[in-house]
């Protein structure tokens, strides 16, 4: 029986850049041809360390001696509350990663104490950004008037359980964060204060994830009609928000294509509900039972119940700015549409 023919390197290369970190290291040795495609820059074009928890010695090694200048995703695990020699970054670890790794635009990290990192530290080829249990303080995005502003381009930035960015977080990021695209809040302590300045800011948003938001109400929610370059928007919404609002904000922004409502607000209707708005909205109203089935093929009432509530709700940008300009009067009653 002939022999198979080896496998290209090509594939090999393939396969080791799917491998983790520690069997990558294993395969450099097998033998000198592993060890040769080990070290190829197409393997270590994204490395995920999130599985294992690093020392700063470690990671300098790394930095140093195995990650290349092609490297584009990175992502790390640290240690929360950590001091001295314990905390995994440091700004001069920071500065030798960004004159390693001139295109690393993605930075995920976990569990990392960033508390004495300010974020002019980091690398300038960034994009996105993702913290996820990270400890950093409230300003951490404000740059001291004595140290020349970072030239960051960063699009996309996702805040997991950061309980320090409340309102005010928000309020001090903003103004440094106008150019985002996207911004993912999940498990923040966040109400209307910070819709207020999201809106007021960051103007260029596509992409909006809020989730776990118990204390936004409409006023929280109406703030964000200014983005007017929104194409999807994904809420958690609870009992302090109602459906008018809601209504009354799809029909406002132009470029809004996707809805995913979350939460225990609508739960009786609308739970995890996700509908293509520019198709409801370019939809003439004798055409809707027609087109109802490229949005909900099985016919739920809950969609059927938000199809009749975009046609009949001819109030709602009136009822918007009733609800935008008012400042002393509650949650404002809507009429009855079931």
């Amino acid at each position: 029986m002939a022999a198979r023919p080896p496998l290209p390197d090509s594939v090999l290369v393939q396969v080791l850049a799917l491998l983790p970190l520690r069997d990558r290291l294993r395969a450099a040795r097998v033998c000198r041809r592993w060890q040769q495609l080990a070290q190829d820059r197409a393997v270590w074009t994204h490395v995920d360390l999130s599985p294992h928890r690093i020392s700063r010695r470690t990671l300098w090694h790394l930095v140093r001696h195995r990650l290349p200048d092609s490297l584009c995703t990175l992502r790390m695990r640290g240690v929360p509350r950590s001091g001295g020699k314990q905390r995994l970054l440091s700004p001069a670890l920071l500065a030798a990663l960004r004159k390693r790794c001139p295109q690393l635009h993605r930075l995920c990290l976990t569990e990392t104490d960033l508390r004495h990192v300010p974020y002019e530290s980091m690398p300038a080829s960034v994009t996105t950004l993702e913290l996820s249990l990270c400890d950093i303080p409230d300003a951490w995005f404000c740059v001291s008037p004595s140290v020349p502003p970072p030239q960051s381009h960063l699009k996309t930035l996702s805040l997991c359980g950061t309980y320090r960015v409340t309102d005010m977080g928000i309020q001090a990021a903003a103004p440094h964060l106008e150019e985002l695209e996207r911004l993912i809040l999940r498990h923040c302590i966040i109400g209307d204060a910070a819709m207020v300045f999201i809106g007021r800011h960051m103007k260029q948003l596509r992409y909006l994830e809020i989730s776990n938001a118990y204390f936004l109400t409409n006023r929280g929610l109406v703030a964000i009609v200014t983005l007017e370059h929104l194409e999807t928007l994904c809420l958690d919404l609870y009992d302090l928000v109602s459906l008018g609002t809601v209504i009354a904000l799809l029909q406002v922004l132009p470029r809004l294509n996707h809805l995913k409502l979350g939460g225990t607000c609508f739960e009786d209707e609308l739970l995890n509900l996700q509908v293509t708005v520019r198709l409801v909205m370019r939809i003439p109203e004798h055409l809707i039972p027609r087109a109802r089935h490229p949005v909900c093929p099985r016919h739920c009432w809950g969609c059927c119940y938000l199809w009749v509530l975009l046609v009949t709700s001819t109030f709602s940008y009136h009822l918007l700015l009733s609800v935008f300009t008012s400042s002393s009067s509650p949650t404002p009653q809507y009429p009855n549409t079931r």
